[in-house]
């Protein structure tokens, strides 16, 4: 399990989050939902080690990770960044090699070598191992780096707003290989969301993050409540279940009668 326990972070002398907790199990998908500016991104990087809570413990399999070397916690946590710029002429092939760094030597291994073909072919990229990055779509290049991440050979991925400026087409699409990579491969993975009608749709758990806080937790028909909405969003909506799935409808602002 990766568990995050009272997590405290400040920011130029604010308190962006408060005593924040948050866990996932392998084989399981935990979505962060919330809205802009309530420490979504920053609950993420802290359980990844890119920034320094004041307060708080990152474990996994009961492991402390704050004074781990980065190569090792790169053995166990992959981070794939929200709106990373892809500004390289990198290959594909060389982007997602780049990946094995925590097992590399001064020049790669047959296993990398083959670790990484087989990683691109399972992420159906082999039409684009020999691409510049720089060269490729933003459904492409996001997920190339979703298949860097899983070069690293982690247990958990930590995926922030992974879907951000792609087309309905290709949300669907990296959600669907999110969530088959997850239960096929027993990978944990933690994913900030703004999308309720997708995390509910992909998630085993969700969490409402509010004012740097976490609202509440658990099964997406137990989160995703007009009431826990209107109070957290400050929207009211209409929430329902069709074809087995639940749909989010924002009707209006709190407070205003016209509709959105």
């Amino acid at each position: 399990m990766l568990q995050a326990i009272n997590l405290v972070f400040d920011y130029n002398g604010a308190r962006v989050l408060e005593s924040v907790g948050a866990s996932v199990e392998k084989g399981c998908i935990l979505s962060i939902v919330g809205p802009n500016g309530v420490g979504k991104t920053t609950l993420l990087k802290c359980i990844a080690g890119i920034l320094r809570p004041a307060g708080g413990s990152v474990l996994i399999e009961d492991r402390d990770t704050f004074g781990m070397p980065r190569k090792e916690l790169a053995k166990h946590l992959g981070y794939v960044a929200q709106n990373m710029p892809v500004r390289f002429s990198m290959t594909v092939f060389d982007t997602v090699l780049a990946g094995r760094r925590p097992y590399l030597a001064w020049r790669p291994s047959r296993k990398d070598l083959e670790r990484t073909a087989k990683i691109i072919e399972e992420m159906n990229l082999a039409d684009l191992a020999m691409r510049d990055m720089d060269r490729l779509s933003g459904g492409q290049a996001q997920k190339v780096l979703l298949a860097r991440a899983l070069a690293q050979d982690t247990r958990y991925l930590l995926l922030d707003e992974p879907t951000s400026s792609l087309d309905l087409r290709h949300q669907l699409e990296m959600l669907e290989v999110i969530a088959t990579l997850v239960k096929s491969k027993g990978i944990g993975a933690m994913m900030a969301m703004h999308d309720l009608n997708l995390a509910a749709r992909f998630s085993d758990t969700i969490m409402m993050l509010h004012r740097g806080r976490m609202f509440c937790s658990g099964t997406p028909s137990e989160v995703m409540t007009p009431e826990n909405i209107r109070e957290v969003y400050g929207v009211e909506a209409d929430v329902r279940r069709e074809n087995g799935h639940l749909h989010i409808q924002p009707l209006r602002c709190a407070g205003l009668n016209h509709p959105l």
